[in-house]
């Protein structure tokens, strides 16, 4: 229902007959009547009067109208949702109201224990409750001044957010006008909703892309990013710098919320607010519900929880409020969420698809892993054609088969799962999956499963599956961070014999990439310019990079402090080592047993030289000022690249975690910071410095004034 750009011309010529007969301003103005009354139908009341293509003539129809009379074009036109000016920076909008983010419940208890305070907040004064749905989209305030859209922006950090006005311009959904009668104009409407892609736009747009980089890559550039989901799609296209982008991409909105206001009539619960939204022309979900027994409340959410697959967009969860705005005002706030509101945080999606096979991977150490290779299913945000079985025992206890009809459950980006099979799909000569005795390798290794642990693993340290594994690790973001050496490569190179450890990728050279399928010269010299810039990665990259098992990026930070160089840590005890905080018996075996088998040994050698950094021999000798105390470091820092900050952290002491907790003793905030990050320190009440407040806190380990 989207009118894309470039196409007016061709449409007003075959569109010029429709006003014969008619003048065209009168034409004009009644086909925007009609289009504006078939959006409220559609996207207002869910309730749609004609079809998508009588309503696409109509739209149609108009174009080639006001193209043929630019006198008569007007900025209300429903054709305004593609022709707006390009923006070229999102200016920061300071939201009249906090926008704030609800507190979760993840589980039905945790939803009656919430339902348990209000009422106790509410000295046991009964309560009514509006459902909600939890769309999964981006949550946007549109401003309305006299009954024009003036401006919309993100939520931001909740204070501030992003200036997307003409973005939300082009969105179908949002009234650019209000609908309201004359003399009830309101003189500020702050309207808060949110935007999201619907499923089928979604997968067209998917569908899209990869034939673009399909395109791309047989013409030897680089693919560019697929979106992984609806929700991450419609974020990136509302912030388009390009609002004709925006535009095509068919995103839409669901109003749930007035913020700020200015002679509007007066409510005494939410619902009222919903309806006069509605009223004006917003589109509100078809779906909320008033309950005036939190029985319902509970249904309400079961319900949907169950059957959310049913919707074209993705919700995540239920919403549920207090109906009443004075029990709300008594209820207030904390010091991040209304005490009136909580989301319920749906479990895991789960789909059911067809299991085609079950095959084995072989780890870097050896470990055998049992996957399943799925038919094709778009579950938890993404497409999931392959899932873990985690083990042999796990296999035997689901009693998964080829054949099956499995249930496959992913959520976010945690690996999808094999959660069981749909016993009464079962075909009739299902056969039970036999775990096989032997590597899939070409050396046909007996595989071992170790007493006392679940995991079956390749003990033949020859094994050219680990090997590969082994390089792929080390080339891994993890690890050496090595631009352009990613899986496929490393196979290639390992297949025409280029490779056999981690050490021959700095013999590399322009002449045996250019035997590999896929490299040309410019390919070739920027992989050998992303090898030769690892030669200088910091010790603790190095270290995590060799694979060592059980050994981890924490501990490579403490042992490359603790030791200073990759010599000293193989020369060490294993008490040295296991001295180390963090460290301890099982690691530091690992480690000395590691650097005692001659393979690695010689790896390391091949290593040295190679010119790689071992690290520096003299120890820091800098104050230990952040013992026991947490930094999180977010956004661009002008002295310091991320790295480098977190180092300076722990090189005193302390540690940079990835996360803002109750915990963190500040939060280190440059340019472009993570707003969660943000959000989060404020809710906390966590202190939040800048850089020249991060210097003094690296000097003294105290907070400045």
């Amino acid at each position: 229902m989207f009118y894309p750009i470039g196409t007016v011309k061709a449409v007003a010529s075959k569109k010029k007959k429709s006003a014969q007969g008619a003048p065209a301003a009168a034409r004009i103005a009644e086909l925007r009547d009609l289009i504006a009354h078939h959006n409220q139908a559609y996207f207002g009341h869910d309730a749609p009067e004609i079809s998508d293509a009588d309503y696409d003539d109509l739209v149609r129809e108009l174009a080639g109208l006001e193209a043929d009379n630019p006198d008569l074009f007007s900025g209300e036109s429903p054709t305004q949702t593609v022709g707006v000016a390009v923006v070229t920076t999102f200016a920061p909008v300071t939201h009249a109201m906090p926008m704030t983010s609800l507190d979760n419940a993840m589980d039905e208890d945790e939803l009656r224990a919430w339902g348990e305070r209000v009422a106790k907040g509410l000295d046991g004064a009964s309560a009514r409750y509006v459902c909600e749905l939890k769309i999964d989209g981006l949550a946007i305030s549109i401003r309305y001044e006299n009954g024009e859209l003036v401006q919309a922006a993100t939520r931001g950090d909740g204070r501030v957010g992003e200036d997307v006005t003409g973005n939300i311009a082009t969105i179908a959904a949002v009234p650019k006008k209000l609908i309201v009668k004359k003399g009830e104009v309101p003189a500020v409407l702050e309207v808060r909703g949110e935007v999201y892609m619907p499923i089928a736009a979604f997968e067209k747009l998917r569908a899209a892309k990869e034939s673009e980089n399909a395109e791309r890559v047989a013409a030897g550039r680089k693919p560019e990013p697929v979106p992984a989901n609806p929700r991450n799609a419609g974020a990136g296209s509302l912030r388009q710098k390009n609002p004709a982008v925006t535009a095509q991409r068919e995103l839409s909105f669901w109003a749930y919320q007035v913020g700020d206001t200015r002679g509007v009539p007066q409510f005494d619960s939410h619902k009222d607010t919903l309806d006069y939204l509605a009223s004006l022309g917003f589109p509100v979900n078809p779906a909320i519900v008033c309950v005036d027994a939190f029985a319902e409340v509970i249904e309400f959410c079961h319900r949907w929880r169950d059957s959310r697959d049913t919707l074209g967009y993705e919700i995540d969860g239920a919403v549920v409020k207090v109906d009443s705005l004075s029990q709300r005002e008594l209820l207030g706030f904390t010091s991040r969420a209304p005490r009136w509101a909580i989301a319920f945080k749906f479990p895991p999606e789960e789909r059911t698809t067809l299991l085609r096979d079950i095959q084995i991977s072989v780890g870097r150490t050896g470990r055998v892993t049992p996957f399943a290779v799925l038919e094709p299913v778009f579950v938890g945000g993404s497409t999931v054609g392959m899932a873990t079985l985690h083990n042999r025992a796990q296999v035997a206890a689901k009693d998964v088969r080829p054949g099956d009809t499995v249930v496959v459950r992913k959520a976010g980006d945690v690996i999808p799962e094999v959660v069981g099979p749909m016993l009464a799909k079962r075909p009739k000569n299902c056969k039970p999956w036999t775990f096989p005795d032997t590597c899939p390798c070409p050396l046909s290794t007996e595989l071992v499963q170790v007493e006392g642990e679940a995991d079956t693993r390749c003990i033949e340290p020859s094994c050219p599956y680990q090997r590969d594994q082994r390089i792929i690790y080390f080339a891994s973001r993890g690890g050496m961070d090595i631009e352009g050496l990613g899986e496929r490569t490393v196979f290639a190179l390992s297949d025409a014999g280029f490779v056999d450890d981690a050490g021959d990728i700095y013999s590399l050279t322009e002449e045996q990439l250019l035997q590999i399928e896929g490299f040309g010269k410019i390919s070739a010299q920027k992989l050998l310019a992303g090898i030769d810039a690892s030669r200088h990665r910091p010790l603790p990259k190095l270290l995590t990079a060799l694979g060592i098992k059980h050994l981890g990026p924490a501990a490579s930070e403490s042992l490359s402090f603790a030791f200073g160089t990759l010599d000293a840590i193989a020369c060490a005890s294993v008490d040295d080592l296991a001295s180390i905080d963090g460290v301890g018996g099982v690691i530091a075996a690992s480690i000395h047993s590691w650097f005692d088998k001659p393979a690695n040994k010689r790896l390391v050698d091949k290593l040295r030289d190679a010119g790689v950094d071992f690290g520096n021999v003299e120890r820091t000798t800098l104050p230990q000022v952040l013992v026991g105390k947490a930094v999180v470091v977010t956004g661009t820092l002008e002295g310091f690249s991320r790295d480098e900050a977190e180092a300076a952290i722990k090189q005193r002491g302390g540690k940079s975690p990835g996360s803002v907790s109750a915990k963190t003793f500040a939060v280190v905030v440059g340019a472009e910071p993570g707003a969660s990050k943000l959000t989060k320190a404020e809710a906390l009440g966590v202190p939040v410095l800048d850089e020249t407040g991060f210097r003094t806190l690296l000097e003294t380990g105290e907070l400045p004034a």
